[in-house]
């Protein structure tokens, strides 16, 4: 089935509400300007029941079809929240708010599941329930973790839940998924390195916590290379090296900080575990002393078989086949919907944003030509799953 002619009649008000999200974007859990716009927008649909405040900020609709009181209930989630970017787009929509943007697309999976939300409100072409999770925080703020703490699945009975992401690269309008793992469990640690300074001319009356730094990170490059397996996937980058204030004083400290990114949990317990004895080695060799902290994020996005199945079938229906890539090669980047697939079965999807600027950079904007292919596959997706 092609793109729905009714999602392509909604393509301009759906852009509209688009480009108002990204003209007033917020950050992490202070979603409330754009949560009251959601609010409004799916009374005006007549969406069934609105419950705001799940995770804090989050907002759920439910829309009811035919046998609502026993059939399934279907979760899509789009998420709500910006960046603290300064955007450099120059567009007619751009951010009004300094140091504020939606650099990674929020405001378009927001407006195309409102889309979506306006159409399934009006065909209530299915049985059971659909459930429109709309998330804050998914920038860092483990917003998904929030709201299934704050009892999503259980509350609203979902059985399974699906999530959708613009992607950079990949031409416009088409999707792109994967079997298993298609994101990566984001990790962060910091090092801080207790020396003793001194002059620089006298480095044998110092512990030098700039040479023990720059020997834990040049064995932290060991890990990818040395103790995982070829065909697996881990990613150790350190991204800051903060130490001393003069040229000629060795100082007390050092922080170093940075990512580690992995696609299964072995190989992410044993990166933080081999990367612990890496620094805390180093550091006592040389009489240094040392913290590590250690921080793990969310965990892998792993796409559940049967979702895997259903949003690949959905997706070859809406765009043909040949404009699917069922095997994707997974994103080393993070995304917390993760913690909503380890309760529930579902997947996790791409839809190509074109050639335009990378997620996070301050020239990136959602592509609006996107839009009606974005509905139609919520729409068919639910209709899909709750055919029974």
């Amino acid at each position: 089935m092609p793109i729905l002619n009714r999602a392509a009649e909604l393509q301009d008000e759906v852009t509209a509400w688009r480009h108002h999200l990204h003209e007033h974007p917020e950050i992490l859990y202070d979603v409330h300007d754009t949560a009251a716009f959601i609010i409004e927008k799916l009374k005006e649909f007549g969406v069934d029941e609105i419950v705001p405040g799940i995770g804090q900020t989050g907002v759920v609709g439910i829309i009811k079809g035919r046998g609502s009181e026993t059939g399934r209930t279907i979760g899509l989630r789009a998420d709500m929240d910006a960046l603290p970017v300064e955007e450099v787009t120059g567009k007619p929509w751009a951010s009004k708010i300094e140091g504020r943007m939606h650099a990674c697309g929020h405001d378009g999976h927001t407006a195309m599941l409102l889309g979506a939300a306006r159409y399934l409100s009006e065909t209530r072409n299915f049985n059971g329930r659909i459930a429109l999770i709309f998330q804050p925080a998914e920038e860092g703020g483990a917003g998904a973790l929030a709201m299934v703490e704050d009892g999503l699945m259980e509350r609203f009975g979902i059985d399974e839940v699906y999530g959708m992401h613009n992607m950079p690269g990949i031409p416009a309008g088409q999707f792109a998924i994967c079997r298993g793992a298609i994101m990566a469990a984001p990790d962060k640690f910091t090092i801080r390195i207790s020396g003793r300074g001194g002059h620089a001319a006298q480095p044998h009356r110092t512990i030098d916590p700039i040479a023990i730094g720059a020997q834990i990170v040049s064995n932290l490059q060991m890990i990818a290379a040395r103790n995982v397996a070829p065909l697996e996937a881990v990613v150790v980058s350190v991204t800051k090296f903060q130490a001393g204030s003069s040229h000629n004083v060795i100082p007390p400290e050092a922080l170093i900080a940075g990512t580690v990114r992995s696609l299964n949990e072995a190989v992410q317990d044993m990166t933080q575990e081999r990367l612990r004895q890496i620094v805390e080695g180093i550091a006592a060799a040389h009489g240094a002393t040392v913290e590590l902290d250690y921080e793990r994020k969310c965990p892998v996005t792993i796409n559940h078989d049967s979702g895997y199945d259903h949003a690949l079938a959905v997706a070859r229906d809406i765009v043909g086949p040949a404009n699917v890539d069922p095997a994707v090669a997974p994103s080393m980047a993070g995304e917390d919907f993760a913690f909503m697939l380890k309760k529930r079965p579902g997947a996790f999807i791409f839809i190509g944003n074109g050639d335009s600027a990378g997620l996070h950079n301050p020239a990136y904007d959602f592509n609006d030509d996107i839009i009606a292919q974005g509905i139609s596959y919520w729409v068919r997706l639910a209709e899909q799953r709750l055919t029974d």
